[in-house]
């Protein structure tokens, strides 16, 4: 598959149009209607509930982002909803929600949180939360994850999905994995199985020579989180497009 060419050509809003000196918190409402009303395309993230459903939010506990304690997971969906982000009134919201408030307007990509906890097998139930929230949706989307395994599940679920990979350069200071692991997933070993056809690499490490490699037989090239023009300018010289933030990438045409 090949992704749309709005994908190469809208850059990506990370965690939609966040600023929450402006009421925009990461993944919220508020941050997804900004994006779309500058055009932009828009990247977020998916954690699961306890009771299985797909919500937009990044982090695996509430800490950071909330006014609120402990593991998402531990929280229904109609709980999370109801628990104010730091940085505006509103919950968080599910994925069904947000699928209709972005209705095809602009690309939008899907990051699933690993849920193994270790880039391993122990996952299904927010792929299938996320299978069944996108059954129908129209307009230009894609999923990915750092967990291959992740994406192996996603082509069961959602076969006419576009799939990609989250990579990097695992630099194992930075990361809570066991060293193997972490070489093992450096080396983008799975794009080929999980049937990828993008990438989104973290930005200071697009000089690695697999990303050379994979963008010469084909896969689209993204990047992350690149945060001015200058970062940008340099990324692009490798990378098709760019999730930023911190800044507002150019629109071009």
């Amino acid at each position: 598959m090949t992704l749309p060419r709005a994908f190469f050509e809208i850059p990506l809003a990370h965690r939609a149009l966040h600023d929450v000196r402006d009421g925009r918190p990461e993944n919220s409402r508020a941050a997804i209607k900004a994006a779309i009303a500058a055009g932009y395309g828009i990247e977020i993230d998916l954690q699961l509930s306890a009771d299985d459903q797909a919500m937009v939010f990044h982090d695996y506990g509430l800490e950071r982002l909330t006014t609120e304690t402990g593991p998402i997971r531990q929280r229904s969906a109609a709980q999370l909803d109801s628990i104010p982000l730091r940085g505006g009134g509103e919950g968080i919201p599910g994925l069904a929600e947000v699928l209709d408030l972005v209705a095809g307007r602009v690309p939008l990509v899907i990051e699933l949180k690993d849920q193994d906890g270790g880039m391993g097998p122990d996952i299904g139930p927010l792929e299938v939360a996320t299978a069944s929230a996108l059954k129908g949706y129209v307009g230009d989307v894609a999923v990915m994850s750092f967990n291959p395994n992740s994406m192996v599940r996603m082509a069961k679920l959602a076969p006419d999905v576009f799939r990609g990979l989250v990579t990097s350069a695992y630099r194992y200071k930075e990361w809570p994995l066991p060293k193997a692991t972490c070489d093992a997933l450096r080396d983008i070993p799975d794009y080929d199985r999980v049937g990828a056809c993008f990438i989104s690499h973290e930005v200071d490490d697009l000089s690695r020579d697999r990303v050379a490699e994979l963008k010469s037989a084909g896969a689209m090239i993204c990047c992350w989180t690149v945060r001015s023009a200058e970062i940008e300018a340099k990324a692009r010289k490798v990378a098709d497009n760019i999730t930023f933030e911190g800044y507002l990438a150019a629109l071009h045409g």
